[in-house]
């Protein structure tokens, strides 16, 4: 079964939300939104949204982060009887126009998790993309392969029966950590990833929710944490390498 919505977590982006909203019921595809503990104004933006078909609203009493609330995205979307989600960020930075291609590569491939890698124009604050070489670097350290291209991206289309028993089985991050850790935790477990090319745009009056010191130390210790967990796998993920490595021999 390929049944799919759109999973959008929320925290006062009520000036973006709603051109994201539209670009996806245009596409064909029902909304979950997550309200994140929002303000007020932002709070009665997405009541205003809910009353459109085929758009459903949650709200969280306590600000959970973004890992948190795409999560409860993803059991309120299983509850609905959504059998896939396209996680889509509400600030307008990932490329609604790649709505249609992502959705075709999980309709063709609906076992794998489509992954978005990025490509930015100009607009990328430098900062946060050199930061994310370094991130990558550990991600091909606690994984032992190259295959996972960006890990940080949050456009992608998750098939939400492995991605629930993960939830279920592990405490994963719930706030900027979250996107890194549940893709190294799924390629663990053999989960197949297909990768396509996004453009991303950071707007210029956009509003990031990115604490630079705060988030910078949980993703740190994240990967402190992952690379012991891979050490546990060892064994495991190189056995996993041997028919790679017989393959390249013959």
């Amino acid at each position: 079964m390929h049944k799919p919505c759109a999973v959008i977590p929320v925290f006062d982006h009520e000036h973006a939300v709603p051109h994201v909203v539209k670009a996806l019921r245009d596409a064909g595809l029902p909304c979950v939104l997550v309200d994140d503990a929002s303000s007020p104004a932002c709070a009665q933006v997405l009541q205003q949204l809910a009353t459109q078909e085929c758009v459903y609203l949650i709200r969280l009493p306590v600000n959970q982060g973004k890992g948190g609330a795409v999560m409860a995205g993803f059991h309120e979307a299983a509850h609905l009887g959504f059998s896939h989600a396209l996680q889509v960020d509400a600030d307008g930075q990932h490329d609604l126009g790649d709505i249609g291609r992502f959705l075709e590569q999980s309709r063709q491939h609906p076992q794998a998790l489509i992954c978005g890698y990025p490509q930015y124009d100009a607009s990328v604050p430098k900062g946060r993309l050199y930061a994310r070489y370094l991130t990558h670097v550990w991600v091909w350290i606690n994984t032992l392969s190259l295959h996972i291209r960006d890990s940080m991206c949050g456009f992608r289309v998750y098939p939400l029966a492995p991605v629930l028993q993960l939830i279920k089985a592990v405490n994963l991050g719930r706030r900027m950590d979250f996107d890194t850790e549940i893709l190294v935790r799924l390629s663990w477990r053999g989960q197949p990833m297909h990768w396509l090319p996004t453009k991303v745009h950071y707007p210029q009056d956009g509003l990031s929710h990115f604490r630079l010191f705060h988030d910078n130390a949980l993703i740190s210790g994240m990967h402190t944490k992952l690379f012991f967990g891979m050490l546990l796998r060892l064994p495991v993920l190189l056995w996993r390498k041997l028919p790679l490595l017989h393959k390249a021999r013959a």
